[in-house]
């Protein structure tokens, strides 16, 4: 089990650790949904066997009342019987070399949810790897593309989040956007440290 690994960005604390999602007690936690909502395999089946019937039941009204969730778009339901009050779904891109949107796609799903749960008021949010499951994102670049939305957004504006937990399930995916955040606390040490005088 790899150790927490943790930056503060405009005095919001980003944490990366290896877990279980469905045990965060945040305020949201993200779903790595498909664009149907109805639940499948992964973190998207782990949530809603967790979380019980009630989130499946506000994904069915949301999908009936405006279709499908399109891929980079986000929506809150009930966490049901999840720790977590609220569960952020958001359909991240299927990777297809990385020449079709990809990278702006999940981009997309990150900023939506963030956004979402700003919104809303919450205070704190956990994150699965979005679509390096069955979706087939490289680790290593879906990481690259959350920690440069996550950067950005939270050095842009003023925010009601005040933390955001990135879990991480297996040791592979955990070294990935461990290593990526150690990267973007490197960066932002310098920053500044290297004017020209």
């Amino acid at each position: 089990m790899g150790k927490p690994v943790e930056i503060t960005i405009n005095r919001t604390r980003i944490v990366i650790v290896q877990g279980d999602i469905t045990e965060q007690a945040t305020d949201a936690i993200v779903n790595a949904a498909n664009s149907g909502l109805m639940g499948g395999g992964g973190v998207d089946g782990a949530i809603h066997r967790a979380g019980g019937p009630a989130i499946l039941a506000e994904c069915k009204e949301i999908v009936a009342r405006q279709g499908r969730l399109p891929a980079g778009k986000a929506v809150i339901t009930t966490g049901g019987n999840l720790k977590a009050a609220c569960v952020i779904h958001t359909v991240g891109p299927v990777w297809r070399g990385g020449m079709s949107g990809e990278p702006e796609i999940l981009a997309s799903a990150w900023r939506e949810s963030l956004q979402l749960a700003d919104s809303n008021g919450l205070t704190s949010i956990a994150f699965p790897s979005i679509s390096t499951g069955v979706y087939g994102y490289p680790v290593v670049k879906a990481s690259a593309v959350a920690m440069e939305t996550i950067n950005t957004f939270f050095r842009n504006k003023a925010t009601t989040i005040q933390q955001v937990v990135i879990v991480l399930f297996d040791t592979k995916t955990y070294n990935a956007y461990a290593e990526r955040i150690e990267h973007s606390g490197e960066e932002r040490q310098c920053d500044g440290e290297n004017t020209v005088e």
